[in-house]
């Protein structure tokens, strides 16, 4: 680890003398908006590894960025360098179309602990779900953030993690989001344990998303990153451009097709990615991001 290299990369110039909350907030807020949660290898024939020095190398090196257990992964090796105590946990992701979870886990995700208290740490969910601040672990207790309400429930040892959505001003009606969807006025996100994980825990889980013939990564190639006021993301072909409550809570929505000559430009103007090999965009499940 190179931690100026990675300060580097996500644009941080503050301090990080002292690991305590203010640091943590601040480098997290930078890492969400340089580095895009984003799964485009798998739709350029590369295998996405869960390997720190690969991972260190992608996102660092080469600009890129990548789901939750390369995030997540790479900033619990940064928050471990400059002093914190940083647990991996793991979580199930809840699949709103199925109104279900999955047998098994397929999120990661850090805890921190730092002056007594227990912190949420999740650099690794993009799209409207990211979290912008470390969230406390405390039960029952909304915690307000620019994108929304997040809070947690805990049941018997198993925590669960909502956010209250806001209304949307879509500009362009032909394209928006399912009624379904705008519909619902709290989302489930996922629900995880606070038992210790180790980083092989996640082999399985990393292999099978990205090869998986139902994989929600697989069928949709997906590329998001947080703004200063808000979020973008390309999924398949569709631009979805997103500014958090721009007026009378509510979130002003702006989505675009592009044409596959567009693709490689909006990569590098709006999410500042370059790939190596040829991208293939794919949105052929009805699972809704947002």
């Amino acid at each position: 680890m190179d931690i100026k290299e990675y300060f580097a990369r996500i644009s941080y110039r503050g301090s990080h003398n002292k690991p305590d909350l203010a640091t943590l907030s601040d480098i997290f807020q930078h890492h969400i908006q340089a580095v895009p949660f984003e799964n485009l290898s798998i739709h350029c024939g590369e295998g996405i590894e869960l390997d720190l020095e690969a991972t260190y190398k992608k996102i660092v090196r080469k600009n890129r960025g990548g789901w939750c257990m390369e995030n997540n992964y790479l900033l619990s090796w940064v928050l471990k360098t400059l002093g914190y105590n940083v647990t991996l946990l793991g979580a199930k992701v809840y699949v709103p179309e199925l109104e279900s979870y999955p047998d098994e886990i397929d999120h990661l995700l850090l805890q921190v602990e730092l002056d007594g208290k227990s912190y949420i740490v999740d650099g690794g969910f993009g799209m409207a779900y990211q979290l912008w601040q470390p969230m406390e672990l405390i039960s029952g207790t909304d915690q307000p953030q620019t994108p929304g309400i997040f809070r947690f429930q805990e049941e018997n040892g198993i925590w669960y993690f909502e956010k209250v959505k806001r209304k949307q001003c879509v500009l362009n009606q032909s394209t928006s989001p399912s009624q379904s969807t705008e519909d619902e006025v709290c989302r489930r996100i996922y629900f995880f344990t606070l038992q210790p994980r180790d980083i092989e825990e996640f082999r399985g889980c990393n292999a099978h998303l990205q090869t998986a013939p139902d994989s929600l990564f697989v069928t949709k190639s997906i590329c998001s990153l947080q703004t200063a006021d808000g979020v973008r993301a390309l999924v398949g072909w569709k631009l979805t451009e997103m500014k958090y409550n721009y007026r009378d809570n509510m979130d002003l929505v702006e989505i675009r097709i592009l044409a596959d000559e567009e693709m490689e430009k909006t990569l590098k103007e709006k999410f500042n990615i370059t790939l190596d090999k040829k991208f293939v965009p794919v949105n052929t499940s009805r699972f809704s991001l947002f």
